[in-house]
């Protein structure tokens, strides 16, 4: 299981807290890369919902930049990507509301 955040952000602390019981790879968008195949996997499944426009990184951003493709934008501004994007078992899951938590509170050793 992968999990992509920030440390900072509410939602990601909330979700490591609730799957310290699984074996969880903890991925900073700030400090590592989120891999091309994920991005790209992540966008075809949530698609403009990936990409955060209440983060202060989009507010930052001219209209030239905002209209530019999705997938460059995150690639450029990994802090952009709504959080936390959690990949196990070829599902993916996006932020943490309870729908989210009940489905990993779910899994066997939660």
């Amino acid at each position: 299981m992968q999990l992509y955040g920030l440390k900072t952000c509410d939602s990601c602390r909330k979700a490591r807290k609730a799957l310290q019981n699984q074996q969880v790879e903890y991925i900073d968008v700030r400090e590592g890369q989120v891999p091309d195949a994920v991005l790209e996997a992540a966008l075809t499944k949530f698609g403009d919902a990936l990409l955060n426009r209440a983060s202060t990184t989009w507010r930052g951003l001219d209209e030239v930049a905002r209209a530019s493709d999705p997938l460059a934008l995150l690639k450029a501004h990994p802090t952009l990507m709504k959080r936390p994007l959690i990949v196990h078992d070829g599902q993916m899951t996006l932020g943490w509301k309870p729908d989210v938590a009940a489905y990993y509170a779910a899994l066997p050793g939660a």
